[in-house]
């Protein structure tokens, strides 16, 4: 099953610093049709105004990863880390029993990311925050993984979740395979291009739920960008 979510349909919300898009009930947007996915819980396809931000405030018991689009977020959190995450890089947070966090626009241009949660398998373990540049030229072609309950196998940042947050960049006419299960639960969504999933075609910033799928096959119309996210 393959289910495209227009752009136009998603939830929005304009903050004048933060301009919101919601793939799933977050916030004053609520539709019980989109609760999730799965054990993925958020999807938001933010941008944030230079020099501005998210004030600190805390999470518990979620895996929070961010995916960087264009500009750069900087974190920093009651543990101690700080960091910046430009395009392309991704950071993750477990917020386990607690964790209070600010992410920052310092960049002097604006800021696109999207921010995932997904549902933990574990809980009551300490929180942890992690980043990782990853070259650009490494998921040309094909899916690279940029964060994995199975760390180590995956070369990936680590998510106490069972589940893979991947990306590809393809260019016009390439083809990228995902293979999984057809138990679990897929969400993708093209930052830039139009694509085809399996034959079904999806516009930038089009919110795609696939499940009941072994194998799937991405195809860029244009020259594309591609991020996914393979759950239970």
């Amino acid at each position: 099953m393959i289910d495209i979510r227009p752009f136009a349909t998603l939830g929005h919300a304009d903050h004048g610093w933060l301009d919101a898009r919601h793939h799933f009930s977050f916030a004053n947007y609520h539709d019980p049709d989109r609760m999730g996915w799965g054990s993925i819980r958020v999807w938001n396809d933010d941008t944030i105004a230079a020099q501005s931000g998210f004030p600190p405030h805390p999470h518990r018991d979620m895996e929070i990863v961010t995916f960087v689009r264009s500009g750069a977020i900087t974190h920093r959190d009651s543990l101690g880390n700080e960091g910046r995450t430009a395009a392309g890089d991704v950071q993750v947070m477990s917020a386990g029993t607690g964790i209070t966090h600010a992410e920052m626009n310092r960049e002097d241009e604006a800021t696109t990311l999207f921010q995932i949660w997904i549902i933990p398998d574990r809980q009551g373990e300490q929180p942890g925050w992690g980043q990782r540049t990853f070259p650009k030229a490494t998921r040309e072609g094909g899916f690279e993984v940029l964060a994995s309950g199975d760390a180590e196998a995956d070369d990936a940042l680590p998510i106490r979740t069972d589940a893979k947050v991947a990306a590809a960049t393809l260019a016009k006419g390439q083809s990228a395979v995902w293979n999984t299960s057809g138990d679990r639960h897929q969400y993708l969504v093209a930052p830039k291009g139009r694509v085809t999933v399996n034959g079904r075609e999806a516009q930038p910033r089009d919110g795609i739920a696939v499940t009941g799928e072994s194998e799937i096959v991405v195809e860029a119309l244009d020259d594309a960008e591609i991020v996914l996210v393979d759950a239970r």
